[in-house]
């Protein structure tokens, strides 16, 4: 009898013991307000991570967009101002110009090259690539190798930067 009763206290304090480890009654609604609390933050810093992620993206495009309008902001000015550079490469190529226009014409052209206008490089012979010529005529080819080339230049293309503000109207051989 005295074994039973020494093994009864023992087990009666594991018992409360573990009740008393298992489910304290302070610490339970604090758990939950803990959890709450994390689950918060945890949101809150993903909404921020997400916010940021898109303010950058909104940064870039639009310094990419700036970028861009600064170095195309002159191309209406100076697609207008084509037809008559093409005016003055015609006169001096039929040798119709006097001294002060061909300074005239010589500046004229510089300032342009200066705003970033460029030629597109076309001659007569290369193959015709849709990206930068227009093919504004076909005409039949004398020879087998003349199929698919441009035969004639009619008018120069014209790039701002890396943009193509004229094609070059070319005729090409079929």
């Amino acid at each position: 009898m005295v074994e039973k009763e020494n093994q009864a206290p023992e087990q009666n304090s594991m018992e409360e013991q573990e009740t008393i480890t298992a489910t304290p009654p302070e610490t339970a609604p604090e758990d939950g307000k803990l959890r709450e609390l994390q689950e918060q933050l945890d949101e809150s810093r993903n909404k921020y991570l997400y916010l940021y992620s898109d303010f950058e993206n909104f940064k870039r495009h639009a310094a990419r967009e700036r970028m861009e309008l600064i170095q195309t902001a002159g191309r209406d000015i100076l697609t207008a101002l084509l037809p008559v550079l093409d005016d003055f490469d015609r006169a001096a190529k039929n040798n119709a110009l006097d001294e002060g226009m061909a300074l005239i014409h010589h500046k004229f052209i510089n300032t342009l090259k200066h705003k970033g206008l460029s030629v597109i490089e076309t001659q007569a012979g290369d193959d015709f690539n849709p990206d930068i010529h227009e093919a504004v005529a076909e005409i039949p080819a004398a020879a087998e190798e003349l199929k698919g080339k441009i035969v004639d230049i009619l008018e120069p293309g014209y790039s701002l930067g890396e943009r193509i503000i004229r094609f070059a109207k070319v005729v090409v051989g079929k």
